[in-house]
């Protein structure tokens, strides 16, 4: 019987300079994952908070003293040789230089290039978090009213949502089209990404991004789109949540979290299931199935990016 892996706790903070860059640390040549970049902090011990934890290490690391802000994630993942859990919060103030104390190199990064960077598993979902929306919008089918249909994507729209994914099954291929230009152009207008569920060759046409479905996961073998269209793909296994990864998605799907008017045959994982998939890639990873805005801190605190729902992000409205 193999012996059970070393379960370890450890605690990292985003830390922004006054131009909006945040700080970087690269894992040293004798350390595990060495020459990969990731949040600075270190191992919480036997008796400190986790906000105790991140102060002290940021002082023995970088020589900061900080003002732990809100926690952000909070990411299960297992290595190889453990079984690692990482606790991620903003640093609301900080005084001092930084500097690596210990020998480490540090950088200070632009947001949107954070994803240049390799990182150990636990850290990408970090990134995620720091750069994609928690709310991901999937619609309903239109059905016969379309006017409806499409004041209640501007009513989403307005209320804040920036990732809308489009699906429509059933829409003839004319239909299609005609709803995903109308729903792009309104997307563009409030500045939200808009994916199209399943139809990478339209999406190549219009710009859009595109979400795949399970099925198209084994049956590609690169990335549909280039960099700057988003793919996202729905995911229910880890065989999925893998090859969603080597495909270099840039988010995936995973549920259902709870029952679900959608899908009533689909048996929940709950949030036990959800951690225990994700804990096996470095992806960030929406929860989905009988979730809602107020689900998010939960789901953050299982690792996920944040919720993907239909009916608790989209009210119906009267043309």
């Amino acid at each position: 019987m193999e012996a059970p892996l070393r379960s370890i706790h450890v605690v990292a903070g985003v830390i922004t300079d006054v131009r909006g860059r945040i700080l970087l640390t690269q894992r040293g040549k004798d350390s595990d994952l060495a020459g990969l970049w990731e949040f600075p902090g270190g191992k919480r011990e036997p008796g400190e908070t986790s906000q105790e934890a991140l102060a002290r290490e940021l002082v023995e690391e970088l020589g900061i003293e900080v003002e732990v802000g809100e926690r952000l994630i909070e990411v299960p993942q297992q290595y190889p040789s453990k079984h690692l859990r990482l606790e991620v919060f903003r640093i609301a103030r900080w005084k001092g230089s930084p500097r690596g104390r210990e020998g480490q190199a540090m950088t200070w990064v632009e947001p949107e290039r954070l994803p240049r960077y390799s990182m150990p598993s636990a850290d990408v979902p970090v990134v995620g978090v720091l750069r994609q929306p928690e709310l991901y919008l999937v619609t309903p089918a239109p059905g016969g009213d379309l006017p409806a249909w499409l004041a209640a994507l501007d009513a989403a729209l307005e209320s804040g949502i920036t990732r809308v994914q489009l699906r429509a099954p059933g829409l003839e291929p004319a239909a299609w089209r005609e709803l995903a230009t109308a729903a792009l152009e309104r997307c563009r207008r409030s500045g939200a990404e808009l994916l199209l569920n399943r139809d990478v060759a339209l999406a190549l046409e219009l710009g859009t991004g595109v979400h795949l479905g399970s099925e198209q996961l084994g049956l590609l073998g690169e990335r549909p789109l280039p960099a700057g269209q988003a793919v996202g793909a729905s995911c229910h296994t880890l065989e999925e949540l893998r090859a969603a990864q080597a495909l270099g998605c840039d988010f995936a799907v995973l549920g259902p979290v709870r029952a679900t008017a959608t899908h009533p045959d689909a048996s929940p994982i709950g949030w036990e299931g959800f951690a225990g998939l994700r804990q096996h890639v470095g992806l960030p990873i929406y929860a989905i199935g009988g979730l809602g805005p107020d689900d998010v801190e939960a789901a953050r605190r299982q690792g996920a990016q944040g919720i993907a729902a239909i009916r608790a992000l989209w009210e119906p409205v009267t043309a």
